[in-house]
């Protein structure tokens, strides 16, 4: 191995999880630098609606904690939304009931359950803003970013590798128990909605609220206009949107605010969601003995998670070197 790199870290994956890891990192004091394959807007993070919610994630005794500590920053954050990209805004998951949800309900603030569902004011955050801004407080803290192909984790040449790398894990790990959650989005021009709306259905995948029940239809006004959504359609790689499917979404969403149906289109988006039946957050060792960390397999919810899961995988960094 490089001496010159020999007490650094590096995180493979630019998405949410990613820098965020890195920046914790960062400003603890390592060098770090990111490996990602893609970074910026082409990344999975980038296309995702990004409402704060524990929403096909397990383990659920872990979640919480994890969901709860990001919440925390989110909430602080958007007292500089223009540069964090997070905002407090309110909304409704239609069909929740606080009785279905986890232990961690009862230390989100706000909650209120009312006929139609759960209302909350909750962080929503413009998620190419917000990875531009993560990239800028890594690079102010000493870190960097740098566009790389990784072919297998033990080719990359530091003390410590922190795998965050989603669904490329399934190969690269290799870990087949990661697979791909396909969700599209229709951007529309926004017709004036200022909140969002979830709505579950109990065909659906996993939540941390310990309900079966997967978002069957959803809206978040985002500065670059209204996100309808969505989809969870498993083990389906297809980057392409499909027109049908675009099709349902907007229907669905125009049941709920029939002033949708008239917006005027302006993107179609899709992105697979890294889902695992539990999240791997753990600390291991390389062939050569260097310490690997994984952090990998948060499904739809890497956001609601990425600070609570970012500290935690820092702290196996910390322990360290490998005995």
């Amino acid at each position: 191995m490089d001496r010159e790199l020999s007490d650094e870290v590096i995180v493979v994956g630019g998405g949410v999880v990613g820098l965020t890891t890195a920046v914790v990192l960062a400003e603890s004091g390592r060098r770090v630098r990111v490996w990602a394959r893609e970074s910026g807007g082409r990344t999975t993070s980038a296309v995702a609606g990004a409402l704060w919610w524990p929403y096909r994630i397990e383990p659920e005794r872990l979640v919480g904690d994890w969901a709860l500590d990001s919440l925390a920053v989110y909430t602080r954050s958007a007292a500089d939304s223009a540069r964090t990209g997070v905002r407090l805004v309110e909304g409704v998951h239609g069909g929740l009931r606080l009785d279905g949800l986890g232990p961690w309900a009862a230390r989100v603030p706000g909650l209120a359950e009312t006929a139609e569902g759960i209302a909350a004011r909750l962080p929503l955050i413009d998620m190419p803003v917000h990875l531009a801004w993560l990239r800028e407080r890594l690079e102010r803290a000493g870190g960097s970013v740098e566009e790389r192909v990784v072919s297998g984790l033990a080719e990359v040449p530091a003390a410590v590798v922190v795998n965050c790398t989603g669904l490329g894990a399934r190969s690269l790990v290799p870990d087949p128990a990661v697979r791909p959650v396909r969700g599209q989005l229709v951007v529309v021009e926004n017709p004036g909605i200022d909140t969002w709306y979830t709505s579950v259905d109990k065909a659906g995948g996993g939540t941390a609220g310990g309900a079966e029940e997967g978002v069957s239809a959803y809206f978040f006004p985002q500065p670059g206009g209204l996100l309808l959504g969505g989809t969870a359609h498993e083990d389906a790689w297809s980057l392409e949107p499909d027109p049908d499917v675009a099709a349902g979404i907007v229907a669905r969403c125009a049941a709920v605010r029939p002033e949708i149906a008239g917006a005027r289109v302006l993107a179609h988006r899709v992105g697979l969601r890294p889902y695992r039946d539990a999240v791997r957050l753990e600390r291991g060792l390389l062939p050569d003995g260097r310490v690997l960390v994984h952090n990998y397999g948060h499904g739809g919810a890497g956001v609601t998670v990425a600070w609570g899961c970012a500290r935690e995988a820092a702290g196996l960094v910390d322990l360290g070197p490998a005995a």
